[in-house]
């Protein structure tokens, strides 16, 4: 997902567990993105606290994030791993009427959003732009 020849570099790895504060991670994700322009961070934040709330809320065991960020075209890329093999699934929840769009969210900030099966799970990934 990067440029040929062009690495992204991490900016927040972290087990993703029972207990983990919201505003714990978007707080390191502020620092470590003080740089972003204010509506960039807040799209950054937006779909980071999505993917980590249905880790959370909708699979069993934990998970792991990751955020990268390439420089050029300014883009960060979001990854949450988990154990399930259960895909997102778009405007319902089990959770109640007043949720479950979640991913409309990440699919509308996002220049890409996806699924990547794995062998103990999946990873959902959203790439946001922060050119501009």
């Amino acid at each position: 997902m990067t440029a040929p020849g062009e690495e992204a570099g991490a900016v927040l790895d972290l087990p993703v567990q029972p207990g983990l504060t919201m505003s714990s991670v978007r707080r390191a994700l502020t620092a470590a993105l003080a740089d972003l322009g204010e509506d960039h961070l807040y799209d950054v934040l937006l779909v980071v606290t999505e993917l980590v709330s249905n880790v959370l809320d909708h699979t069993p065991g934990g998970g792991w994030l990751r955020v990268l960020r390439r420089q050029a075209p300014c883009v960060v890329t979001i990854e949450v791993d988990d154990e399930s093999t259960g895909e997102p699934v778009r405007g319902r929840s089990r959770l109640g009427e007043h949720r479950g769009r979640g991913i409309v969210v990440v699919e509308n900030i996002s220049l890409e959003w996806g699924i990547r099966p794995r062998s103990d799970g999946k990873t959902v990934f959203a790439l946001v732009s922060c050119a501009g």
